[in-house]
């Protein structure tokens, strides 16, 4: 039996547009006064728009529950009984970038499991699509239309340039109901903490967006597209007026990489560091507010070769100014490795500034969050046994972090997880990715083998 589905995120996912206007508009413009002259419409900018914004359809088989790791099944005793599989159906919304190649942009949580998907433009045509690749983190997936003829492509605008007030509209397929628009403005810029998985910088629009908008367009007021709409807020299951949209420009970078590659390389500054407060302001002797605090370098990291050390405060990247560290981290988050960046930083309240050359994730050394957020708090590099056993070794441990009530401590070395023998940081976030529920990790701890169960 199949389960129809209207594609949410943790939060509840969906499309919106963000607009910035040009000229004086109003976001619901009243009904026309005898006399006056005709008021601003939105018609014909979305004439020429509509037939970029597409609907997305998929078709999948969900597994039902995972099965217990092999070596925890003295504990838990044999696999649980297998569940059936569950077919699903899901709509969401998409953007096409790209009409001579057939390029289109939605949001990873649309096609996710998706075993088929197909493209319905807006004029009721329909072509099947194949996934280019994906990014889980950013919640950005790039499809691409089979044998396309007469698309239209969306013209892309430097979301950099917009300021809070300017006008949005949304466009996408609430409900299945078929291409809709709504207009408000943005309401914020660089949205973070909202305790999503992934990066967070996200533009808010009070432009209405409702579940099956996933994917869509966020427009300004020339019709260029400023992002693709993600996520609501919506405590009561509907548009309640606070959506979030993922900016063009890092939509626009990271879709480049994955028609280059299939998939997102991201480079590593190799620091942890937290929002700048009120509080280390206050401690530091500090007169900023806003920024990234750094808490920490990491041993032969592109920071720690820069000069880069903890105690910092990185308040520019690139000659632009930053406002919190979860916007520095979604930033350099989507900057190929080796690529060199400036980081504009306070130390003892004096500025100065580095260049640093950022590292490849399959570096030797890595923050344990970036590759499983269970293992946040923890620090770890390449490693060995006295026996020359390979593995991932852990260098720190913050008191009372996630990883530190799951066991781990200082000097364990990890060589499995799950099923599978890790030599490697390479290797561990290759497991990683497919996202277990349960994560059985293999440690060596002195003499000892044992066995951390994490959730």
């Amino acid at each position: 039996m199949k389960k129809h589905t209207q594609l949410l995120s943790a939060l509840a996912l969906s499309v919106g547009l963000t607009l910035s206007a040009p000229f004086p508009a109003l976001a619901s413009i009243p009904g026309q006064v005898p006399g006056q002259a005709a008021l601003p419409s939105l018609a014909p900018m979305l004439e020429k728009v509509l037939p970029a914004v597409v609907s997305v359809k998929v078709e999948g088989t969900a597994a039902q529950s995972p099965k217990v790791p092999e070596e925890f099944k003295k504990f838990f005793g044999e696999d649980l009984p297998d569940q059936p599989s569950q077919q699903f159906e899901g709509l969401g919304s998409g953007v096409i970038i790209d009409a001579a190649k057939g390029y289109v942009l939605t949001n990873n949580h649309v096609i996710n499991q998706a075993q088929k998907i197909s493209i319905q433009l807006n004029d009721g045509r329909e072509f099947d699509a194949k996934l280019i690749g994906g990014d889980d983190q950013s919640d950005i997936a790039l499809l691409q239309i089979q044998n396309p003829s007469r698309l239209t492509q969306i013209a892309i605008a430097d979301s950099d340039k917009l300021r809070v007030g300017d006008f949005a509209v949304a466009v996408g397929n609430p409900f299945g109901l078929g291409q809709t628009a709504t207009s408000g403005i943005i309401s914020a810029l660089g949205r973070s903490g909202l305790n999503l998985e992934g990066l967070e910088n996200f533009i808010q629009t009070d432009a209405s967006i409702n579940r099956g908008n996933s994917g869509g367009a966020l427009l300004n007021l020339n019709g260029e597209l400023i992002g693709i709409n993600t996520a609501i807020l919506a405590p009561g299951g509907g548009s309640i007026g606070i959506g979030f949209a993922i900016p063009s420009n890092m939509a626009r970078t990271l879709a480049q990489q994955l028609i280059q590659f299939g998939e997102i390389k991201r480079g590593l500054l190799g620091i942890k560091g937290t929002e700048m407060t009120a509080d280390i302001a206050k401690a530091f002797k500090l007169n900023v507010q806003r920024g990234a605090f750094v808490s920490e370098v990491l041993p032969n990291s592109g920071s720690a070769k820069a000069g880069v050390k903890s105690g910092d405060v990185i308040i520019s990247l690139n000659g632009k100014p930053l406002n919190s560290f979860a916007e520095l981290r979604s930033r350099i988050a989507t900057t190929e490795p080796g690529t060199k960046v400036k980081l504009g930083l306070l130390r003892d309240g004096k500025p100065l500034e580095v260049e640093v050359t950022l590292d490849s994730n399959t570096s030797s050394s890595a923050s344990a969050e970036m590759i499983a957020p269970a293992l946040q708090g923890a620090t770890l590099s390449d490693g060995q046994l006295k026996d020359g056993t390979k593995g991932v070794k852990i260098d720190s441990v913050e008191k009372s972090s996630p990883a530190a009530q799951a066991g781990l401590q200082k000097d364990d070395v990890i060589i499995g997880v799950n099923r599978d023998r890790i030599s490697s940081i390479a290797e561990m976030r290759k497991v990683m990715a497919a996202k277990p529920s349960i994560i059985a990790l293999q440690v060596v701890r002195g003499n000892e083998n044992i066995y951390l169960l994490l959730r």
